[in-house]
């Protein structure tokens, strides 16, 4: 296994640990947000049974309330009625008991007028009122608005009048009720649970409190929000019933905390946080390890040219000598060809770590020059075919494009074990040139199509697995272009496209 397939094999192990980190942590945060829910709901629940107790309290205050009323109405109509008795009583008898039904009434304040509205006689009305005309009336006036009068027949076709209001007893009542209804009303207000809730009628249409929604924005636009939150509410949230008596109910609906939808979406959110990390931080070592990758191959190219300088110059100066010699002319053009061929393989080393000079240049002349070379140094099986216009111009430099039609030449004779046909073929298109690098050798696996340009990467013992990478960084980073296998089947061959701008 080569670096690259444990590379590979250490990714896919990677992602499988991310889920696997990913799931656990979605299943703890779910069941953290199911446990807080179902708390909620509980709290909820407990809160809506504790309104509908109060609530059935204040029913009960409510009937007391009104049944205190309605015995203090009835007690003024007797005391009205014996004031209308004791004119047309004339047994001592039934006198007393008229005397003393009349006394009997010491808790209701009571004003009895004429049909004109004269005040005639007061009962149980406060002792400063009652000490002056004025404190009277003021009283009366009281009295009319609480309570309708109570007509007595006075005889002789006239009309008295019974006005009075409530007693002490039941204004403490009615304040002890009112208590209770404006502590209801907080208790409503103040859900222990956080979480937004709306109390209503049996019609759920009357809103009569609420409570954990946006104070500020209560305050200033109170009608319009309440309605919209309540009709969120009613189509999002849940409800529960409050039973206040046999066939009358009331509604709460609520819906989960905004601390809870937050904490539901949060792993969501954490996860993002640290995948955008987890990117910018890959990105950041890729491109630092590219740039130390750059470092390590300039430094090898001007290197190695360095150290082809001094030989390659002995070289020519013993051509010469030999030349001098007499030596057979046909040996001298050999080793003049080869001294030429080291010149222009230190020539491309110097120029990798610079941006070379493009100059434009007829790709079919530069390709056929290349072809001509490879041709000489290949096996016989081998076959060469060439296909395209002959005059395409694009900016190249000659030393560089010919190294990587040489590489591309090179690994398509190792795959086809030095027998089989390399077909090249330019394309002209608008704005790009297209060349077509064809092979009829082992084919490259779907999932290598981008590893095989990585450096190291070789399918042979003693490879080096230099040659594509050498390839792709002379097209895109010196010509701008693009390289890559465009298709490729297993036992069939391997088509590689360069992409070169017009």
């Amino acid at each position: 296994m080569n670096i690259y397939d444990r590379k590979q094999t250490w990714k896919w192990l990677l992602f499988a640990a991310v889920l696997v980190i990913v799931a656990a942590s979605l299943w703890f945060s779910g069941r953290l947000v199911s446990k807080i829910s179902d708390s909620e709901k509980r709290n909820v629940e407990l809160w809506a049974e504790a309104v509908k107790r109060k609530a059935l309290m204040m029913e009960a205050t409510n009937q007391l309330y009104a049944k205190i009323a309605n015995e203090e109405r009835k007690k003024v109509e007797l005391w009205a009625e014996a004031n209308r008795l004791l004119s047309v009583v004339n047994d001592d008898n039934a006198l007393g008991f008229v005397l003393q039904v009349l006394r009997g009434n010491e808790t209701v304040p009571c004003i009895l007028t004429d049909e004109k509205g004269k005040i005639l006689m007061s009962r149980n009305v406060d002792s400063l009122s009652a000490k002056s005309a004025e404190g009277l009336q003021r009283e009366l006036e009281i009295m009319r608005k609480q309570h309708d009068s109570i007509p007595i027949d006075a005889g002789q076709g006239r009309i008295h009048y019974v006005f009075y209001k409530d007693s002490e007893v039941f204004n403490e009542i009615r304040e002890s009720y009112e208590d209770n209804e404006r502590s209801f009303i907080n208790e409503i207000a103040s859900n222990p649970a956080s979480a937004p809730a709306i109390y209503t009628d049996s019609s759920s249409t009357i809103i009569i409190a609420y409570g954990n929604l946006d104070t500020i924005k209560i305050k200033s636009d109170s009608v319009n929000y309440l309605v919209e939150q309540f009709a969120y509410l009613k189509e999002h949230g849940d409800t529960i019933e409050v039973s206040l008596g046999p066939g009358k109910r009331n509604y709460i609906y609520y819906m989960e905390s905004p601390q809870l939808q937050q904490l539901r979406y949060f792993p969501f959110f954490q996860f993002a946080v640290i995948g955008m990390f987890l990117i910018v931080a890959y990105l950041l070592f890729s491109t630092s390890r590219r740039a130390e990758q750059n470092l390590v191959w300039v430094g090898m190219a001007k290197e190695t040219a360095h150290q082809l300088g001094t030989p390659l110059s002995s070289l020519i100066a013993w051509v010469e000598i030999l030349r001098m010699k007499g030596v057979d002319e046909s040996i001298l053009f050999e080793l003049n060809q080869d001294v030429k061929r080291l010149e222009m393989i230190t020539e491309r080393f110097s120029k990798i770590g610079s941006q070379p000079k493009l100059n434009a240049e007829n790709i079919s002349d530069a390709l056929t020059q290349s072809l001509e070379y490879m041709k000489s140094r290949t096996p016989k099986t081998v076959e060469f075919y060439f296909q395209g216009k002959p005059n395409i111009i694009a900016p190249l430099n000659i030393p560089l494009f010919a190294w990587v039609i040489e590489n591309l030449c090179r690994n398509a004779v190792d795959a086809m074990d030095g027998k089989g046909s390399i077909t090249f073929e330019i394309i002209d298109q608008q704005q790009f040139v297209y060349i077509d690098v064809t092979d009829t050798g082992k084919g490259i696996p779907r999932g290598k199509h981008k590893t095989v340009f990585e450096p190291g990467f070789t399918t042979r013992q003693r490879g080096w697995g230099l040659g594509l990478s050498l390839c792709k960084r002379i097209v895109e980073q010196y010509h701008n272009g693009k390289i890559f296998v465009k298709r490729s089947e297993i036992g069939k061959g391997t088509t590689f496209r360069i992409v070169l701008n017009k």
